[in-house]
């Protein structure tokens, strides 16, 4: 088992890409209409607007992993706001507010702000050559 150690760079290259796929899917929703929603497009509130962008570049940041860890922080800091304002009114378990996702983001990006962003990353290739 002591042999998986070496792949945990990759494997936390790879979780940071599909976190931050996931995460842009958010924002173009919001932004762009892409994916398709349920929700009616419609002149989005300044906030929303705000969130979308940030999704939208922040996970594109997250996915290159350039600046990983100041990007993280503040893109968890976003999930928080979200889940207290969006979710937690309506109930405060997520499984019953549909805040499963906003917690999960938080999390992931606080984790990546203690971790680095892996391999595969414009950060690790300038850590590099510096």
């Amino acid at each position: 088992m002591n042999n998986l150690s070496r792949y945990a760079p990759m494997a936390l290259g790879v979780f940071r890409i599909v976190v931050a796929l996931l995460f842009i899917a958010h924002g173009t929703q919001k932004l762009f209409g892409i994916p398709a929603s349920s929700m009616p497009m419609g002149d989005l509130p300044p906030m929303m607007i705000v969130a979308g962008i940030l999704e939208v570049v922040g996970g594109l940041a997250i996915l290159l992993g350039l600046f990983t860890r100041p990007v993280a922080f503040v893109l968890a800091g976003q999930m928080a706001v979200a889940y207290w304002l969006a979710h937690a009114p309506a109930s405060l378990y997520p499984v019953n507010n549909g805040g499963d996702a906003a917690v999960l983001f938080c999390f992931a990006f606080l984790y990546f702000v203690f971790s680095g962003p892996g391999a595969l990353s414009i950060d690790s290739a300038r850590n590099r050559t510096a």
